[in-house]
């Protein structure tokens, strides 16, 4: 008979209920096109603004732009403006 850690067992649970929620919501979203990219192909962090000095992006933003809806890639775009 094996002894199992009830917390241990939840964990595990909640572990799976979140990477299914993972999976399903990209398996759900379809990835937006409309706002294009505004990488202009000078890919570098400047450490000290945490941003790439040719897009003006965050490492976040930069990261998440695949998944953002039109209006985060938007509101993004607007920001650029202010660095």
């Amino acid at each position: 008979m094996t002894v199992v850690d009830p917390a241990s067992a939840e964990e595990r649970r909640r572990s799976d209920r979140r990477t299914n929620r993972r999976r399903g919501a990209g398996a759900r979203r379809m990835i937006d096109t409309t706002v294009p990219s505004p990488c202009i192909q000078i890919c570098q962090i400047d450490k000290a603004r945490n941003q790439c000095t040719g897009c003006k992006r965050t490492i976040d933003e930069i990261r998440d732009w695949m998944i953002m809806t039109a209006d985060e890639k938007r509101s993004v775009l607007a920001a650029l403006d202010d660095r």
